[in-house]
């Protein structure tokens, strides 16, 4: 989102219930985000389970996280359980998807958003995030996937980029926390943005 587009929900919601999302965001801190979801299709599949971290001072704030199980009842198979390791079952006591959004906006703020590919993770945020605040999100986004290709081009121009996520965590150092977990894939998606930073990637 550009700044007339900020400036434009700063002058209409501003004075609102969620004018905290719209203020300058905090320097020097991000919030590592990451979803679990039946599918890859915004269209069509559900969140079940949200996960989120702070990054700043060079660490990543396990303490501080923000982590919920979303309720659905959509039926998902085999193939995805394997994947994100949640059952139906569990998925069934999971938080109503409206509430674990309206609470993790509130803990979210103005912080910087961080992930790996959060394009996808912000497509399946946006229906609920505008249904509770009438605006897609603004926030200042970063993504480590295409940081780490404008890095890997810069070093290597003629070489074909590998966006994988371990390929990124195992060339940068990190340990793989919890694979395919929204908690797990968030502190490593932060832990990554640190290594990036301690490189002098991309200013800090």
């Amino acid at each position: 989102m550009g700044p007339l587009s900020r400036w434009w929900l700063r002058r209409h919601h501003g004075h609102g219930p969620w004018a905290g999302l719209l203020r300058a965001p905090p320097p020097g801190e991000w919030i590592s985000l990451d979803l679990e979801t039946t599918g890859l299709d915004p269209a069509r599949d559900h969140i079940l389970s949200l996960a989120a971290v702070p990054v700043r001072d060079g660490r990543v704030w396990l303490s501080e996280r923000f982590e919920r199980r979303v309720h659905t009842a959509r039926a998902f198979g085999i193939d995805s359980i394997r994947h994100h390791r949640i059952t139906p079952d569990e998925a069934g006591e999971g938080e109503p998807v409206t509430e674990v959004v309206h609470a993790f906006l509130q803990w979210l703020g103005s912080r910087r958003l961080l992930g790996y590919h959060l394009g996808f993770d912000l497509d399946m945020l946006a229906p609920h995030v505008r249904a509770l605040t009438g605006f897609a999100l603004p926030h200042p986004t970063v993504d480590l996937a295409n940081e780490v290709a404008r890095l890997q081009r810069r070093q290597r121009p003629d070489a074909p980029v590998n966006l994988d996520f371990a390929h990124i965590a195992g060339t940068l150092g990190v340990p793989l926390v919890a694979r395919h977990t929204a908690l797990g894939d968030a502190v490593t998606v932060g832990l990554c943005w640190l290594a990036l930073g301690e490189r002098g990637w991309p200013g800090g």
